[in-house]
């Protein structure tokens, strides 16, 4: 079991429950999934660069990537209905705590002039979007063997029902946010 897992059975189970006025331990709102997802833009020109990006999220999350697809046409970009733009990979259970682990420990102090995350980039409905311009802040990424430098969006679905809660639940996993 995770060590973020153990802390959230414990501790923030309490801290809420003290915070909130819950009362029932169900009421308490959990992360529910992590969904990383990667638009590549220039895989309509070269199906290559789709191959790499999907590689590295894998490398990144330790689960297979699921190509994601256009679902209109849009000329001005381009675009025809069906052509695969992306990738995505949705993180439930342990290797969802262990990859908001390896995030907040590991990959975020890497970011160059890091002062924390937006703690305003939540969608009202308690779940919280992360943009990252470059996958090298992560461990498992070797400098080397990168091709292109890719952003990725990282969304924390949660079962809170405010924004109030969802930050306090992610504030208590010591999600860095700034001041």
């Amino acid at each position: 079991m995770s060590r973020l897992r153990e802390v959230y059975d414990n501790e923030i189970v309490e801290a809420m429950t003290k915070k909130f006025g819950y009362k029932n331990v169900m009421q308490v709102p959990k992360i529910d999934k992590i969904v990383i997802n990667m638009g590549i833009g220039e895989a309509k020109e070269n199906a290559k660069i789709l191959d790499s990006a999907i590689k590295d999220l894998e490398i990144i999350t330790g689960q297979k990537a699921v190509l994601t697809r256009a679902k209109k046409s849009v000329a001005n970009f381009k675009i025809r209905e069906g052509m695969p733009i992306g990738c995505k990979v949705t993180l439930r259970g342990e290797k969802m705590y262990e990859f908001a682990d390896r995030l907040i420990n590991l990959a975020l102090p890497r970011v160059r002039d890091f002062r924390g995350i937006n703690p305003n980039a939540f969608d009202g409905r308690g779940n919280y979007a992360l943009g990252i311009k470059e996958q090298l802040i992560f461990p498992e990424i070797e400098y080397d063997k990168v091709d292109k430098v890719r952003g990725m969006d990282i969304i924390f679905v949660t079962t809170a029902n405010t924004d109030e809660e969802a930050r306090e639940l992610l504030t208590l996993f010591n999600m860095p946010f700034e001041k």
